[in-house]
């Protein structure tokens, strides 16, 4: 039994089982992959940023003396 691995961009990875399988993917946008080769990381978009929180409600009134 074959095992090939697939990524697409948008649905993240995947393996499949046949190359009948992997072969119906890639017309749908997968790309196989090896996951034995090392990635090189991009400089330009950071890793794990949490974004700033959102406010709730409105804003308070302020009083007028």
């Amino acid at each position: 039994m074959a095992v090939i691995y697939l990524v697409h961009p948008t649905h993240g990875a995947k393996v499949a089982i046949s190359e009948e399988e992997a072969f119906s993917d890639e017309m749908y946008g997968w790309t196989r992959y090896n996951p034995n080769t090392p990635v090189a990381a991009d400089d330009d978009e950071p890793v794990n940023v949490v974004a700033e929180p959102k406010s709730r409600g409105r804003r308070r009134a302020t009083q007028k003396d």
